[in-house]
């Protein structure tokens, strides 16, 4: 483990693989028979790691395991990944490290379940590998919506959280990864505005309905990408089914 990283716990954060890309140090878990599904936790670019679905609203992961193959992982620094930060860092890295696990693994197509920056992330991977994502699921992600200055916010946090495990990033370093992430003024963050009309993948959009989630970013996702369906309830318990439903009901007509 790299010093200073968080030590992962709870259910998912134990009995984690490791991926040394020569670059990054992914740490990794794969489990089940079935269709391959990456899970993307929740988090922000602090805590997207795979013990973060334990304190999710509602644990996509236990929902699907017994259907299907899932991929957890820790994301690049944060639990118990690493990879260096440089001014060039950006949502490409993030696909890129996704991507190496599941090459690692040997899955070509999957499918793929994002939570809060996990939409991000998703939208990155379609537009890096769209012949390899068979159907998504986005659940509240996360969105531009007059707050920059809270996204500004939280890489200043995450900076400070885990500045000392890189000396090798200077403040230039820093500010181009920023830069990189949330200074293009996209609502998805990842991916320009005017892309969202020629994503291919069938997908499902749970959307978002608060400050870090605007629920003006998961509808522009559902009005453009043409494959695109909004759920505007999904979290009260009288909802929770249908929405289950709806996620196993994509991945059931788009097979990997």
């Amino acid at each position: 483990m790299v010093p200073g990283t968080i030590c992962n716990s709870g259910r998912y954060g134990r009995g984690m693989d490791v991926l040394d890309t020569g670059t990054a140090t992914l740490h990794h878990r794969a489990e089940g028979d079935g269709s391959p599904v990456l899970l993307i936790a929740p988090g922000g670019l602090h805590a997207s790691r795979a013990a973060s679905w334990d304190r999710a609203l509602w644990d996509p992961v236990a929902a699907i395991a017994p259907r299907h193959r899932t991929v957890v992982m820790d994301q690049r620094n944060t639990g118990t990944s690493w990879a260096p930060v440089t001014a060039d860092t950006g949502w490409g890295d993030y696909a890129d490290d996704q991507l190496a696990v599941l090459d690692h693994l040997g899955i070509d197509r999957f499918h793929v379940v994002g939570m809060c920056i996990g939409g991000a992330f998703i939208l990155e991977l379609i537009e890096r590998a769209p012949e390899r994502v068979a159907a998504a699921a986005l659940m509240q992600p996360i969105g531009r919506d007059g707050n920059d200055g809270v996204f500004a916010g939280l890489f200043d946090a995450w900076r400070a959280e885990i500045g000392g495990d890189h000396p090798e990033a200077d403040d230039a370093a820093w500010e181009g990864c920023r830069r990189n992430l949330f200074g293009d003024g996209h609502t998805l963050w990842s991916v320009p505005d005017d892309s969202l009309t020629s994503i291919p993948t069938p997908m499902v959009v749970l959307m978002g309905a608060d400050e870090f989630h605007p629920s003006s970013a998961s509808r522009l996702l559902a009005e453009r990408a043409p494959h695109a369906t909004l759920i505007e309830r999904w979290k009260e318990p009288d909802a929770q089914g249908a929405a289950r439903a709806a996620i196993d009901d994509l991945f059931a007509a788009h097979p990997v």
